[in-house]
C-alpha cells in the first residue's frame, strides 16, 4: 500500500473528539457514562477502552451505527501537539460547562485552546440534575466572556446533560454526527495510515506501546509505523479493548507495541511498507535535530535585517549528503535574505514532501540526486512551491543565491497590500475574533495590521496575530487560498468584511 494522490476515493470516517473545561465540571462523568452505557447496550464489537481513547458506536438519524472517537488527555494535548500535514488530534471539541458553577478560570483557558485549533466545537452543559442548576445564568457568563451560544446572540450550539441520569446524552452524540457530517470527514483506505501519537508507555515485560489515533489511511499488519526517531514493525493491530485485527482504518484508535524508543506524545506518526523506508524517515528526524536550527546569522540585528525568509526541504538520495547539501546552503549571504532549513530526508521528492511545504513562507524543494513524483509536482504548481533538483552540489548555492535575490521584494513590491475577504466568523473572546476568509490580493501575513471594510467603509482596525491554512500555522496566506485567523481588534467583524492590511484605504 502506497500513499495515493488526492483524486484517490474517500471515505466517510468516524470523528475523533476532545473533552475540555474546567476541573470537576464533568469531562470525566461524562465519558464514564458513555463507556458504560454503550457496554450495557451490547454494542457489536463493544467500547473500546484505554486510558487515553475510547471509541464509542451510536445509531444516526436513518438509524445506522456508527462510530465515535473519544480522546480522554490531560490538559489540552490534544491541540497542542506537532501539527504535520495539519493533522490534529481532534476533529471536534466539547466545552464542558457545569451548570452549577457556570464557567471558571480553565474554562476560558480550555476555550482559547479550541479556538487556536479552529476545531468546530460546541457547548455540553453538565450537571443538570443537580441542586442549584442554572443554565440560563451559566450563558450568560459565557455570553460575559465572548461565547455567544445559539439563542443568545450567536451561533455555537450547545446541549445540555447529566451524566447521573443520561439525560440529553443522545442529544450531545447526535450532536457530535452532525458536525461531523458538516465537516465531510473523511479519508483515503488505500493509504498508509497517518495521524497522531495520543499516548505513550514503556512496560518491563512489553516493551514500549503507543496509542495512536488514525486520521486518514489504513493501518495494516506488517506495516512499519515511524514517530521521530521512533520506530514499531505492526506485528499485531490491537484495538483499546484489546481485540486484534488485520487493519484498521481512519478515524479509530489503536494501539502498537515494539517501538525502539518512547514516541513523543502529540507527535504526527506515518506508516511505511517496509523496514528500509522507515529507517530512513527516523533517520532523517535524528539528522534534522542535530543540524544547526537555521542557518541564519545570529541576533536581533539579522532578524531586522532578512525581510525576506526562504524556507526549505532538503531531499538526497543517501544520508551523508544531507549534511553537504547544508554546508553549501550555508554559504548563501544575500543582505535582505534568510534561509531556513525546515526538513530534510532520503529519497525521492514525493507527494507528501510537497504537502509538507505548503502553506511556509517561500518555499523551495532542493532536490539532490534524487528524482520527483508526478503528484510532488502536481501539488507544487498549485501551491506555488518550487522544486529544484541538482546533481553537482556546487550549483546549489549559485541557484539558491539567485533565487534569494529575486524573491526579495522590490520598492514597488514592498507597498503592496494583502486583501481579504471573510466568508465565516466563528467565534469573538474580548478583543480575539476567530474567522475564515480567500485572499483576494497580493499575500495576508501575520503581525500585519489591518483595516476592517464594510460597504466600501472603515468600520475599524484591528491585527492578525494568528494564520492558519490547511489547519496548518503560517506566517502568510497567498493570494487566492482560504484561511482561518485570528484578529484582535475592538471592531466586530462580520461576514461579508474586507480586510486590507495597513491603516485606512
Amino acid at each position: 500500500m502506497t500513499p495515493q494522490s488526492n483524486t484517490a476515493k474517500k471515505e466517510r470516517r468516524a470523528p475523533v473528539v476532545a473533552i475540555l473545561g474546567h476541573v470537576d465540571h464533568g469531562k470525566s462523568s461524562l465519558l464514564d457514562y458513555i463507556r458504560k452505557s454503550n457496554i450495557t447496550a451490547g454494542e457489536a464489537g463493544g467500547i473500546t477502552q484505554h486510558t487515553s481513547a475510547y471509541e464509542v458506536m451510536h445509531a444516526d438519524e436513518t438509524g445506522g451505527k456508527r462510530s465515535i472517537t473519544f480522546l480522554d488527555t490531560p490538559g489540552h494535548a490534544a491541540f497542542s501537539g506537532q501539527r504535520s500535514r495539519g493533522a490534529h488530534a481532534a476533529d471536534i471539541a466539547i466545552l464542558v460547562v457545569s451548570a452549577v458553577e457556570g464557567p471558571q478560570t480553565q474554562t476560558f483557558e480550555a476555550f482559547e485552546a479550541i479556538k487556536k485549533s479552529g476545531a468546530p466545537y460546541f457547548v455540553a452543559f453538565t450537571k443538570i440534575d443537580r441542586d442549584g442548576a442554572d443554565i440560563e445564568r451559566a450563558k450568560r457568563m459565557l455570553l460575559e466572556h465572548g461565547i455567544y451560544l445559539e439563542g443568545a446572540g450567536g451561533d455555537t450550539p450547545w446541549t445540555a446533560i447529566s451524566s447521573k441520569t443520561g439525560e440529553g446524552m443522545d442529544d450531545l452524540l447526535d450532536m457530535i454526527l452532525l458536525i461531523a457530517d458538516m465537516e465531510e470527514l473523511a479519508g483515503c483506505p488505500d493509504k498508509s495510515a497517518e495521524g497522531m501519537v495520543i499516548e505513550s508507555n514503556r512496560d518491563s515485560k512489553k516493551g514500549i506501546s503507543a496509542t495512536l489515533v488514525i486520521k486518514d489511511g489504513t493501518l495494516m499488519r506488517g506495516m512499519f509505523v515511524v514517530s521521530g526517531r521512533a520506530i514499531a514493525p505492526v506485528r499485531a493491530i490491537e484495538d483499546t479493548v484489546g481485540a486484534l485485527h488485520e487493519n484498521i482504518c481512519a478515524g479509530r484508535p489503536v494501539i502498537v507495541r515494539g517501538f525502539s524508543e518512547l514516541p513523543e506524545v502529540g507527535a504526527p506518526f506515518i506508516s511505511c511498507v517496509g523496514r528500509k523506508e522507515a529507517e530512513t524517515h527516523a533517520n532523517a528526524h535524528a539528522i534534522k535535530e542535530i543540524l544547526p536550527k537555521n542557518t541564519e546569522k545570529d541576533g536581533a540585528e539579522n532578524e531586522e535585517e532578512a525581510r525576506t525568509a526562504i524556507k526549505i526541504m532538503i531531499k538526497t538520495d543517501v544520508l551523508g549528503s544531507i549534511e553537504a547539501v547544508m554546508k553549501e546552503i550555508e554559504k548563501v549571504d544575500v543582505p535582505g535574505s534568510r534561509i531556513e532549513v525546515l526538513h530534510t530526508g532520503v529519497g525521492n521528492i514525493s507527494e507528501n514532501d510537497a504537502r509538507l511545504m505548503i502553506g511556509a513562507e517561500n518555499p523551495v524543494i532542493i532536490g539532490f540526486n534524487v528524482k520527483v513524483e508526478p503528484s510532488a509536482l502536481e501539488i507544487a504548481a498549485r501551491n506555488h512551491i518550487e522544486i529544484a533538483q541538482f546533481d553537482i552540489i556546487y550549483k546549489i548555492t549559485e541557484w539558491l543565491s539567485m533565487e534569494a535575490e529575486k524573491r526579495i521584494p522590490k520598492e514597488s513590491e514592498v507597498e503592496k497590500r494583502g486583501e481579504a475577504h471573510i466568508l465565516k466568523v466563528f467565534s469573538t473572546s474580548g478583543s480575539m475574533t476567530t474567522a475564515g476568509g480567500k485572499v483576494t490580493a497580493h499575500a495576508l501575513q501575520t503581525g500585519k495590521t489591518v483595516s476592517i471594510f464594510r460597504g466600501g467603509e472603515v468600520v475599524g482596525e484591528g491585527t492578525i496575530k494568528e494564520l492558519q491554512m490547511d489547519r496548518r500555522d503560517v506566517r502568510s496566506v497567498p493570494e487566492g487560498n482560504e484561511f482561518g485567523a485570528i484578529i484582535k481588534t475592538s471592531a466586530e467583524i462580520m461576514k461579508g468584511d474586507i480586510i486590507k492590511e495597513g491603516n485606512g484605504r
